[in-house]
């Protein structure tokens, strides 16, 4: 277990670099309290523009690729049996700093971008379909939210699928362990939405463009 919550602080203290917050206050603003007040990606995109939105999202995944590089760095040797769950276990301590930094708060984000640095990470099967998940959904919706939703989704189904056909090389104890931290950042996350979630029920979510002024 110890190995395991070390990995989770090593992730969280990658996702304590708060990108939006950053660049938000090179421009003089909290951008927590614009928009929707959330410290991430959409809101940085609707706020201050599509460069804007492009780095946060560059940076909270870059985060969480390097956390999960750094603990492949440190444990793949001694702990090749289970690496796949660490990493995981890496990945979700980034999405927790993201979400809920100790020195903003615990007022962050909803953890989406890092949670692309986890599907990049861990196989490239779910970095595929992540990818074609959220930009289809997107680009025929404009609902970030519904995209973001349905890559959790996604992974859902995906990571039990590969475990079992044996892509992570593990015991099955250590890939139950694995669907159950996934099944948990799921819920975190639609827990985190779950504003989003009304909204797209009563159709009153709002609309995000990658190229023009987001004014809906």
């Amino acid at each position: 277990m110890g190995v395991r919550v070390i990995c989770l602080a090593i992730g969280y203290i990658f996702g304590l670099f708060q990108t939006s917050y950053i660049i938000g206050k090179m421009h003089g603003i909290d951008i927590r309290d614009h928009g929707s007040g959330n410290a991430g990606t959409t809101n940085m995109l609707r706020t201050m523009g599509t460069k804007a939105g492009i780095m946060t999202f560059a940076g909270d995944c870059l985060k969480c690729v390097l956390a999960v590089w750094a603990v492949k760095l440190i444990f793949g040797g001694d702990h090749k049996d289970i690496l796949p769950l660490l990493e995981l276990y890496a990945a979700a301590g980034v999405i927790l700093g993201h979400n809920f930094p100790f020195y903003l708060g615990f007022r962050g984000g909803k953890g989406i971008a890092a949670t692309a640095g986890l599907v990049l990470s861990l196989h490239p099967v779910m970095a595929v379909c992540g990818i074609i998940t959220f930009f289809s959904v997107f680009f025929l919706t404009h609902y970030v939210s519904l995209g973001s939703l349905l890559v959790y989704v996604g992974i859902l189904i995906e990571l039990p699928i590969l475990g079992q056909l044996g892509y992570f090389g593990m015991a099955q104890r250590y890939l139950n362990e694995m669907y159950l931290v996934a099944f948990l950042l799921a819920a975190m996350a639609f827990w985190k939405h779950r504003g989003n979630i009304e909204r797209l029920i009563s159709k009153t979510e709002r609309k995000t463009y990658l190229f023009k002024k987001n004014r809906e």
